[in-house]
């Protein structure tokens, strides 16, 4: 039995999500266009017959404006001290800029096994990809550079095989069966996340967070009651739509999500709430789990 935890790093937007949920085979973290998707560090659990990898998605690394995104940058450098191992994702497809090599310096810091990968190789031909390796290579001492598709899942079962030889336990942490290590609640809050992220403009995404206020299990249904926190009256009035067209969508798109999750059909009402500045309060940061890292 080999067993350890990996640590997904890198900019944001750059797949971490999308290549956990390739991994896994099951979509435990939410994914977006956008980015800053990720807010919370989440766990993915691969379980093979004698390995169990704990894969640990972080928010991207960025320049922080309010107190939820120094938070952010926290987790993710609590991320890179605890673990075995590091996969620092980059993207394929845009330049090598400040932001990679600001991780990069950060990375020279710590003494375990990084894995470098060159995602998104889907937009790029075999040449391309070749002068991308060239780029990185010289710039740290990786293990491993691995080029992948996490959307194609393309070299996906490579990343896997590669982890192995860097396991260092021999215990299973999790059961056979789990997949994540973040509660029923925080999953279906998210799901809503994402379905916002999608259907609203570059700017309303990042100043709401959504919190499951109510969960009533029946037989073969469900009830579930889910708040939408924004921080200003004008997003409210996006997010609910004219006559109430946007949130519906909102609902529509999240419910089938959330059925498969469940395995039980959904009745879901999303709620709008508005709370001022709550990125920059620390009291509203800790009741959504934004807890700080000492």
């Amino acid at each position: 039995m080999k067993s350890g935890f990996v640590s997904l790093i890198g900019r944001p937007n750059v797949g971490k999500s999308t290549l956990l949920n390739s991994i896994i085979g099951k979509k435990v973290a939410i994914t977006s266009n956008k980015p800053q998707t990720t807010r919370n560090i989440i766990q993915g659990i691969y379980n093979e017959k004698d390995t169990q990898i704990v894969f640990v998605d972080t928010p991207g690394i960025h320049k922080p404006n309010h107190k939820l995104g120094k938070y952010l940058n926290k987790q993710a450098y609590y991320s890179i001290d605890d673990v075995d191992t590091i996969l620092f994702l980059v993207d394929a497809s845009v330049s090598l800029g400040l932001g990679d090599k600001y991780i990069i310096d950060r990375l020279k810091q710590v003494n375990k096994p990084v894995i470098l990968i060159i995602n998104k190789i889907d937009k790029l031909t075999k040449e391309q990809i070749l002068l991308k390796i060239n780029e990185y290579k010289d710039l740290y001492p990786f293990s491993e550079i691995i080029p992948v598709s996490a959307l194609k899942k393309d070299n996906v079962k490579t990343v896997i095989n590669v982890l192995k030889n860097y396991l260092p336990d021999s215990i299973k942490f999790y059961g056979e069966n789990d997949v994540t290590n973040k509660p029923l609640h925080f999953l279906i809050a998210e799901i809503v996340r994402e379905k916002v992220f999608n259907l609203t403009e570059e700017e309303v995404p990042h100043s709401i967070t959504c919190y499951v206020e109510n969960i009533d299990s029946k037989k073969s249904s469900i009830n579930i009651n889910v708040v939408i926190v924004v921080d200003r009256d004008s997003l409210k009035k996006i997010i609910i739509g004219s006559r109430g067209t946007k949130i519906k969508e909102i609902g529509i798109l999240a419910r089938p999500d959330i059925e498969a999750l469940l395995g039980k059909k959904v009745y879901l009402e999303l709620f709008v709430k508005v709370i001022k500045n709550w990125r920059d309060k620390e009291k509203y940061l800790s009741e959504f789990g934004f807890n700080e890292f000492e």
